[in-house]
């Protein structure tokens, strides 16, 4: 089963959030690496673009600056499609956040979840702040990608707090090209695909099943496809993006990126030239504590799940995603109440499969030891059995049956329709 372990969140400290995911590639540490970079490049930091974050009543929120980073956070990241000067979504007035994904680090550190919410999904929105300090009118049965378009960033931040119940005072906000400036920046991602996938609308070809390294527009059409993956809807999207995502985090934690200096000096200069980030991580000294302390969060305590919602409804939900609120609520519920849970073994849904020639770690063999008679009338000792909150152990009812994703250290392959 893929693990992910939480640590009690303080609720009295809701802006003690941090950022380890960057872009619409939704990669946990690339932050961390533009962060560690900006040390001895301060002045990338004249480029950032600062997009104001409020609260529902379009009052500026407040968030103290840091030094040594303590406790449990949340971050929004926003992929939008029709930035200023970017090729994607050009010829629409409108601007949409087709990329969603929410990031929760839990308390003591040591793991961290990133919820990957449908663009497609129907729901309600609420009223945003306006430039001309108006309120727009709060929005019933809509996409989740039409939150932008209503109050830019700051309104996909509102309305994703209303939808999961949880303060986000961080987000930061990448254009499509941006992602693909981001997997050059890195050096491209490995991908595994179940069999060639062609879909024209991305520009998407990969003409053999396999692994193929992607970088550049080619890793921005690998995670832009829907019709060459799975069932073709955007979960299966979803699933099958989770791949990049567990193969990213997997190289950089792995491989080196966020000590070589190359690399990260790239990663700074995607980070200030294609984002647009609030001003709680327009900061330096914010981004540099949030690097030093998440930086050596394990693989596999990192797990990318989708948010809980099912396609093939009729009515308002034709064509689109809705919610399974239920399911939602028990996910939200533990990352809120940073309560321990697990995924089923066969949780990665219909975009990706686990990779049959995933590496095998050699077994690690153990002293067999033969254990000594006890006396049953005996007192039992407490440091013989798993203590209350053992992470080690993971009880029946920690398993999220539903709830779909991987952990990073997981490797998988999309599913080619």
């Amino acid at each position: 089963m893929a693990r992910v372990r939480h640590g009690r969140q303080r609720r009295s400290a809701w802006w003690s959030t941090a950022l380890k995911v960057v872009g619409a590639t939704m990669a946990v540490v690339l932050v961390s690496g533009a962060s560690v970079a900006a040390i001895a490049l301060n002045n990338l930091t004249s480029n950032i673009d600062v997009v104001e974050l409020t609260d529902a009543d379009g009052n500026v929120r407040e968030i103290p600056q840091v030094g040594e980073w303590e406790g449990g956070f949340n971050v929004l990241i926003v992929g939008v499609d029709n930035a200023e000067g970017q090729t994607v979504g050009e010829g629409r007035d409108t601007t949409l956040n087709d990329v969603n994904m929410l990031v929760h680090v839990t308390e003591d550190q040591q793991s961290a979840v990133a919820v990957s919410i449908p663009r497609d999904l129907v729901i309600r929105h609420p009223g945003c702040p306006q430039e001309d300090g108006s309120m727009s009118s709060p929005m019933s049965a809509q996409p989740l990608n039409v939150a932008y378009g209503q109050g830019g960033l700051n309104c996909v931040v509102l309305t994703v707090e209303e939808l999961t119940g949880l303060d986000i005072p961080y987000a930061a906000q990448i254009s499509f090209d941006g992602v693909a400036m981001m997997s050059t920046a890195v050096g491209g991602v490995d991908i595994c695909i179940t069999e060639p996938i062609i879909d024209r609308q991305a520009d998407l070809v990969l003409e053999t099943a396999g692994t193929h390294t992607v970088e550049g527009y080619q890793a921005l059409a690998f995670l832009r496809t829907r019709y060459g993956v799975g069932d073709g809807s955007d979960l299966s999207r979803i699933s099958s993006q989770q791949v990049y995502l567990s193969s990213l985090m997997r190289k950089v934690q792995n491989e080196g990126v966020l000590t070589d200096p190359t690399a990260l000096y790239g990663i700074a200069t995607v980070a200030t030239q294609a984002m647009k980030l609030s001003p709680s991580l327009s900061s330096v000294d914010t981004m540099v504590s949030m690097a030093l302390a998440l930086r050596t969060i394990p693989t596999e305590n990192i797990t990318f799940v989708q948010y809980p919602a099912t396609t093939g409804l009729g009515g308002v939900y034709t064509n689109k995603a809705a919610p399974l609120e239920d399911l939602a609520d028990q996910l939200f519920e533990r990352i809120q109440n940073g309560e321990s849970f697990v995924l089923a073994d066969d949780a990665t849904g219909n975009g990706s499969t686990l990779d049959p020639n995933a590496p095998v770690a050699p077994p690690t063999e153990a002293p067999v030891e033969t254990p000594a008679a006890t006396d049953p009338a005996a007192p039992v000792d407490p440091s013989a059995s798993p203590a209350p909150g053992d992470p080690s152990v993971a009880p029946e009812d920690a398993v999220l049956e539903g709830v779909l994703g991987q952990t990073a250290d997981q490797y998988t392959c999309s599913v080619a329709n």
